[in-house]
Order: C-alpha cells, then structure tokens, then sequence
C-alpha cells in the first residue's frame, strides 16, 4: 500500500526562509526579473507527411550564423531559438514571430507539430544537416555523421522544446545572505545552488512528463526493423494506452554505450570531471568504425564515448555561454554555471509554436521551487529510483493507481504530483504579487486538473483524438500541422519581414567570411579542437 509520509523537501527550512525573504516588496520584485529562452525544433515535411527532402530554404539564411534559426541534426529540422525574454509572453510572441517568417520563405512545406517524426521512408530518407565549407561547419557537419554512425539517423530526428533558465543577478546577493558561508565566492554560490535546482529538477522532473508530456504515440514507420513493447493502434500507429513521453523513453533517445555513463551533479567540479572523463573514454566498437572511411571521408570526430560534449543525452543541463575558442565544458569549469537548460518538454501538437504561456509560468515556478530548496547529493540509490520514476511516467504515467518511488517507498503519483503543487502556492502567490497579474496561481490549477482528471493532460488529448476520430498517428498530425500552417501565415508587419530579411543576409555574408577566413586544414582544425 502506498505510503502518505510526506518527503523532506515539504518540511525544508531552507524554502521557508526564502519564502519569507521573498515577502519583501523590493526582493520580491527581483522576481519579475527571471530571464527565459527557448529553443523550439520541428520538422519540415512536405503535404503529405513526408519528411522534406528539400535544402534548408535560402530565404531563412545560413544555418551557421543566423541567431534565431537554425537546424539540428537534420537539414529538415528546424530550430527557432529565442532571444532572453524577460516574460513568457515575450518568448512566445518570438517564436510565433519567426515561425510566420519562416512558413513565408519554405514553399508550401509544413513544420511538423509532433515530438515524435513525420512518416519517414527509411533511415536515409532522413538528410543530415550541413553548414557550409568552413572548418566550423565541417566540425558540426562530422558531428552529425558521427551520431548517424553511432545510434543512427531516425532517434536524431525527434524534435523537443529546450526551456532556457536564469535568476536576475540582483537576486543572488539576497539568496546568499541567508546562506551562511561568508567565504564563499559568489559565483561558486551561484553555480553550488544551480547545481542544487538540477538536482531537485532531477527528483521531480516526472511531474513536468505527466503534465505536459504529448508523445504516447507514434507512426511505425520511426521503428520500421526495431524491436518494441509497443502496442498496435490502427494500422500504422504504435502506443502504449497510458504513456506520456515515448519522447523521452529508450525508444526515443536511447544509447546503449551511454548506459553505463554515470555523470555527477553534485558539483561544477565533479559534473566536468565525470563528463570530461567520458569524452576521452575509448570504446572498441567506435576504434573498429575509424574517423575516416576508406576513402578518407569522415565518420565522427573520434572515437571516444563522447565525440563532445554535447552528445551526453541529459534532460538538464548546467549551462555557460562560450567565449569564442572555447569548448563548453571548458567555459563551465572556469566560470561556473550561468544558466540551465531543460530538455524533456514535448511538443505540444495543439500549439502553434508547441508550446503556451500558461506552460512558460509554470515552468518558471517549478524552477523557482526546485532552486529555492535545499539539496542534498544524490546517492547511488536515489539516482536509481529517479531513473525508475521517470521511465513509469513515461510509459504509464496515466495509469490509475501508479505509484513512484520517493524516499524508499512506494506513493501514489497523484497525490506526490498535488502535494507538490500545494507547496509551490505560496510561491506562485508571491511570484503574481510581484508581476501584478495571477498567471502562475492560474497555471496551478491547470495542472491541478491534469492530476485529478487525466483526460486532461496532452497526452490524453492526443490519444483520444486518434482513438474516437479513428485517425493514425501521421493522419491527426498532419491535420494539425496543416491548421498551424493556417494560424502562422498572416503576413508580418512590412517592417518587421524586413528586419528577419535582413537578418537572412547578415548570416549569408557572416558565414561567407568564417569560410574565407580559414587558414587550417580541416585536419589541423579537428586536432586543434579536440585537444582543448
């Protein structure tokens, strides 16, 4: 029988003193400050379905340079990436933005509003990104190969939103007078507490897959030859009744070299060692690929566990801009954690751009509270039972009675989901004082209902809008897709296309000059870079 012992984190004092800090007018006011961007991908397809064959459209400009689109590991998906918003609203208005300039410049194609693929006509259907003949693109280019190479081409094409995350400077200084560690450098505090948010984000994060995941089916064409679990919907539509995210299950980003990787976030010191760790790690099956084919051609960068660091598949992840020269990871270890990356959300197919403002606050609050706790180290077997609780959720997450496992024991994911909820309102109430509106005490009820009623959830909505209208999975996409095509067509202001023209142009010419620019072979290059 499940257990109604509530964990630690709802008798945190450390919490409580923040809340009280919060009710102060002038610190509470810091947190109309929270900084928010997002990067959303999509698929280009063609009217059918279909996954495009077509080249990045020039209009869009290059996929190098240009700051607001760009793709991922295909050439046929698309990423749209915000600027720092200061509101939700802002950030959507962004995306709804570039999404109508780029549906002007694609020839009729659609963006493909579903995490998981368009109908795929086997894995080399699927074209890998290119950027251009500059080393750097090359760079990003073998990249991609290498991914291929590694886990194929179909997982790479799934699409996600990533919610990007900080707290306004100001506020730091606040949060660390109650800290009690007068020698602490600041930073070393800002990246000690951002590292604290991943890891409370880690312990609840199954929560945002219940309630905002929308993946619980797919079109058999994306395991076309694989094995599966997955039960029969139709003819050409595989699901499981009461998943959330098969987005974020082993039949979307799995890694079976990655299995045993065991990455630390109990510190900057100990995530980069554990990730550096991995980059240089040999595996015998890469060594037998080799970096370059017969014919000299490239396969991957080379042949470690992690070609970089971005191929660790994480659903967060601490995060610092990087000067130019520099590797990521090496800008985190000097400089400590900047920003946070989420990287489980769903798209959400009854949304235009995947995503609303309701979701943006909720976001924010749930970020907020995961930060605002005290957060102990993970042990070995905390992190087995986070990695328990997030594959229930996302392959039954919606089923009555499901349970996860919190402190040990058994408890009821409803009742854990609306005790955690209980304990954000006092932070939502102080978040809308502060904002002058009621946006985040708004979103709490929605999620509320989503636990006590999971019809209500995306995942639910989609699986029922198969089921009653009796449509395959690629069939209700497309019509979605084909209705946000509709919605994101009105013209933008003759000022405004102008400015995204020109941004075409500057990322056109920008890229031109990195190409002209080189001096190094690419061998040289690669060399230069790994060895950073």
């Amino acid at each position: 029988m499940a257990t109604t012992t509530l964990p630690h984190a709802f008798r945190d004092a450390a919490y409580r003193d923040a809340l009280a800090l919060l009710q102060n007018p002038q610190h509470a006011a810091l947190l109309t400050r929270l900084q928010r961007g997002i990067e959303k991908e999509g698929l280009r397809c063609n009217n059918d379905g279909v996954i495009s064959q077509k080249s990045h459209p020039k209009g869009l400009g290059s996929t190098l340079t240009h700051p607001s689109i760009t793709t991922d590991y295909s050439e046929a998906l698309l990423e749209f990436i915000t600027p720092v918003c200061r509101s939700g609203h802002d950030a959507i208005a962004c995306l709804d933005i570039a999404h109508r300039f780029a549906f002007s410049q694609m020839d009729a194609e659609l963006i493909w509003p579903s995490s998981m693929p368009c109908i795929l006509e086997g894995e080399m259907s699927i074209p890998i990104a290119t950027y251009g003949s500059s080393n750097l693109g090359q760079l990003k280019h073998v990249y991609r190969h290498g991914l291929w190479h590694r886990y194929g081409r179909t997982m790479q094409c799934i699409a996600g939103i990533h919610y990007n995350f900080s707290l306004p400077d100001e506020l730091w200084p606040i949060l660390k007078a109650l800290d009690n560690r007068p020698d602490e450098s600041m930073q070393s505090f800002i990246s000690r507490r951002y590292f604290g948010l991943i890891r409370n984000f880690r312990r609840y994060s199954w929560l945002l897959l219940y309630l905002f995941g929308a993946s619980p089916a797919v079109s058999s064409s994306f395991l076309a030859g694989r094995e599966h679990n997955l039960d029969t919907l139709h003819q050409h539509t595989l699901y499981k009744p009461y998943a959330t995210s098969l987005r974020m299950s082993d039949l979307g980003y799995q890694n079976n070299a990655q299995s045993s990787l065991r990455v630390c976030y109990n510190s900057v010191d100990d995530y980069v060692a554990t990730l550096g760790d991995a980059i240089h790690v040999q595996v015998d099956e890469y060594e037998k690929l080799g970096v370059r084919n017969n014919d000299g051609v490239y396969q991957q960068l080379n042949t470690h566990l992690l070609q970089i660091e971005n191929e660790f598949y994480s659903d967060i992840r601490p995060k610092r801009i990087a000067r130019q020269g520099e590797k990521p990871l090496e800008a985190l270890d000097k400089f400590g954690v900047e920003y946070i990356e989420v990287r489980n959300t769903d798209l959400n197919p009854f949304m235009p751009v995947g995503i609303d403002v309701p979701q943006t606050a909720f976001m924010d609050l749930f970020l907020c509270y995961c930060l605002l706790q005290s957060s102990d180290a993970i042990a070995d077997n905390e992190y087995q039972d986070i990695q328990t609780n997030q594959q229930r959720t996302v392959m039954r997450g919606r089923e009555p009675g499901l349970t996860l496992i919190c402190q040990g024991e058994e408890r009821s994911l409803q009742q854990w989901g609306l005790a955690l909820l209980d304990d954000m309102q006092t932070l939502a109430q102080q978040m809308d004082t502060a904002n002058h509106h009621s946006f985040h005490i708004d979103t709490l009820g929605q999620q509320r209902l989503k636990l006590t009623d999971p019809s209500h959830t995306p995942s639910a909505q989609v699986l029922a809008a198969l089921q009653e209208q009796g449509l395959e999975f690629s069939e209700f996409t497309l019509q979605q897709a084909r209705q946000h095509r509709k919605t994101l067509s009105q013209p933008l202001a003759a000022e405004v296309n102008r400015h995204w023209q020109t941004l075409a142009r500057q990322s056109l010419d920008e890229q031109a000059r990195i190409e002209a620019s080189d001096t190094l072979s690419f061998e040289d290059f690669l060399a230069d870079y790994l060895k950073r």
